[in-house]
């Protein structure tokens, strides 16, 4: 599959390395296509570099890892008409209420998704892997305490949500429909708490039982 990166990061570097091990044609593009470039030479397994414009017309499915703040005019720059868009931000600030020498953070906006979706109407949005950081989907592990990574999913088409979870599958992630894009804004905010929480050195995981030993009745 043709799949082309907008960004040139530590996000576009895991998920891209990735499905280009995978066999996957990648295709990265930056705001300085030399940078593109140098992380395609980096990767190897084929990758090509080049600018934002050429990555979008490239990919049937395109993968979105820039700032936040750059997204509109990322966005405006590309045509999307008809594109599978894989949006894995975060709009993440620093939580300034928080206690001297506690790192926490909040949203700078309830749903980057949905504008995302705004904003490139013509494109198929799906929020995912956007829980995790980069270094997370870079690394070998993809087991742990014996349940495999899993990889929530949200997107209005049902086309579009099941072909992103094939490339989840093929990066060895076991993916998940977790509802349509409006449910977007509650990764966008579970990412914000767990990784503050992470930062804090608590484990998040702990919070939650295993499903068998998760029930509740209905009110």
């Amino acid at each position: 599959m043709r799949i082309g990166i907008m960004g040139a990061g530590a996000m576009a570097r895991a998920l891209g390395g990735g499905w280009a091990a995978a066999g996957h044609e990648v295709r990265f593009g930056a705001r300085r296509s030399e940078a593109a470039a140098e992380l395609a030479d980096a990767i190897g397994h084929g990758a090509r570099g080049g600018s934002i414009e050429e990555a979008a017309g490239f990919g049937e499915v395109v993968l979105l890892a820039v700032p936040v703040d750059a997204l509109d005019a990322v966005l405006r720059s590309a045509d999307l008409d008809g594109r599978v868009l894989v949006d894995c931000t975060n709009a993440f600030e620093p939580d300034t209420s928080a206690p001297d020498g506690t790192l926490n953070f909040v949203l700078a906006e309830d749903a980057v998704a949905e504008r995302i979706a705004a904003t490139a109407p013509t494109a198929h949005v799906v929020k995912a892997f956007n829980l995790c950081a980069a270094e997370v989907w870079a690394a070998e592990a993809r087991e742990f305490d014996g349940s495999r990574l899993s990889v929530p999913l949200c997107g209005d088409d049902p086309d579009a949500v099941h072909l992103v979870a094939g490339l989840a599958e093929d990066l060895k992630l076991r993916p998940f429909p977790a509802g349509g894009l409006h449910r977007a804004r509650y990764l966008e905010a579970a990412s914000a708490m767990t990784v503050g929480l992470w930062f804090a050195g608590h484990d998040s995981r702990a919070m939650f039982p295993p499903l068998a030993a998760a029930f509740a009745t209905r009110d």
